[in-house]
């Protein structure tokens, strides 16, 4: 091995100078600064394990390499010289599981493969930090509207994919105030609703869910409603729910005080028979068993609810105190029921809505009702996309809800020059 040391003015000048006299497979080994604005690189080429390096991937850094990066960077001494202390660092562990893999450690073959598979996935993981971080920063240089709009998204709780999609879309020459309006348009454009369908036109309506999200509440305030617009004549209750203790209760209980039949079913195969004898009923609401996302027997079920007749919609209520990635899990898991609407619970209770329009939008769910109180009827409204997307934007003022500069690097660096 061949080491050697090379003083410059910049780094660029230091690079360019090792790879003219070590040549384009030199590694640097260390860089630091020294007095009067200079530095200092310390380069090192291995003649003996430069067969095994070749076989591993992905192939060291190089000196070349680097000059490449550092001019990508804008021209940022300072960024770059941490850069490449942090590639320096990490190519040096590179090399200590090279060495083992060549037989100067005691380790065996599975470990060595294993130690060299970790070191190479941490070089890349440091590598696309740091290019990550100067894109950012190179993005908020360029395009400052663009990137305080990606802040305020965050901050409502847009997942990353949505937010940056909706930034994407704005004109280039747009101020602030414009871009903030032009950007909760395109969200409501991208949410789905469906309006106030249900209580204008009926129908045989099916609400499924995960325990405790508030299915037979918001039956409960949808029948109410009903029975206020169009009489106790065109309604009927089915209480499908044979698991919960007190369930069949409950909405007989429901029944009672609005004057209205209610049946129970003890198994999805029996609501086929009962909508039949319910045929003059022009809407009829079914509750159904709260099960958990990750019930082994929650799929079969499902199928068999949406085997139990074609005239009956699903419904899928959703909590919006439940994290996005919950959310997410439950529209997978309810999938084989075809849910052709969701119903959103509990908007009061949430500290955040941004997830819950990002799951939905991506799903393609469009959002029948809202629902944000225990009052019945009166905490229920059909769901409009601008309301939903202006409290959104409330809630996160509310809430004080923040995103730093380290977060915005991490979720939006490696889409940046996307969006520049």
């Amino acid at each position: 091995m061949k080491i050697s040391r090379y003083t410059a003015t910049d780094m660029r000048q230091a690079l360019r100078l090792v790879r003219e006299q070590l040549g384009p497979d030199a590694v640097i080994v260390s860089t630091k600064r020294i007095r009067g604005g200079g530095v200092e690189v310390t380069a090192a080429i291995d003649f003996d394990a430069g067969q095994l390096e070749a076989r591993a991937t992905p192939a060291p850094v190089r000196a070349d390499a680097q000059e490449r990066a550092e001019v990508t960077s804008a021209g940022s001494d300072d960024a770059y010289a941490a850069a490449a202390e942090s590639f320096a660092d990490s190519y040096a562990r590179v090399q200590a599981a090279t060495r083992a893999a060549a037989g100067e450690t005691e380790l065996d073959a599975d470990s060595e493969k294993d130690a060299m598979g970790n070191e190479l996935r941490n070089l890349r993981r440091i590598l696309e930090t740091q290019l990550a971080q100067l894109a950012w920063n190179d993005l908020t240089r360029r395009a400052p509207i663009h990137t305080e709009i990606l802040r305020e998204l965050t901050e409502v709780g847009l997942t990353q994919d949505f937010a940056a999609q909706i930034v994407a879309q704005l004109p280039a020459g747009a101020d602030l105030t414009l871009a903030r309006r032009l950007s909760m348009s395109l969200i409501a454009q991208r949410l789905p609703v469906t309006g106030d369908r249900w209580l204008d036109t009926g129908g045989r309506v099916a609400l499924i869910g995960s325990t405790g999200v508030g299915k037979t509440t918001a039956l409960a305030k949808l029948a109410v409603r009903w029975v206020l617009r169009h009489g106790t004549r065109s309604l009927a209750l089915i209480s499908a729910d044979a698991v919960r203790i007190g369930a069949h209760d409950q909405i007989q209980a429901l029944g009672q005080m609005l004057d209205v039949p209610v049946y129970t079913a003890e198994s999805y195969a029996e609501i086929p028979k009962l909508l039949e004898t319910l045929a003059q009923r022009r809407f009829v609401l079914i509750d159904t068993p709260g099960s958990s996302q990750r019930d082994t027997q929650l799929a079969g079920r499902l199928a068999q609810l949406a085997a139990a007749g074609s005239n009956i919609e699903t419904a899928l209520v959703l909590s919006a105190c439940t994290q996005a990635g919950a959310i997410e899990e439950t529209v997978k898991r309810f999938a084989p029921a075809k849910p052709a609407s969701c119903l959103i619970t509990k908007v009061d209770e949430a500290a955040s809505l941004g997830g819950v329009l990002s799951v939905l939008t991506r799903a393609d769910l469009p959002i029948s009702y809202v629902s944000e109180g225990q009052r019945v009827p009166e905490d229920l409204r059909p769901a409009r996309a601008l309301e939903l997307v202006s409290s959104a934007v409330k809630l996160a003022k509310t809430s004080g809800a923040a995103a730093d500069e380290d977060l915005l690097r991490r979720r939006y660096g490696d889409i940046a020059h996307a969006l520049a």
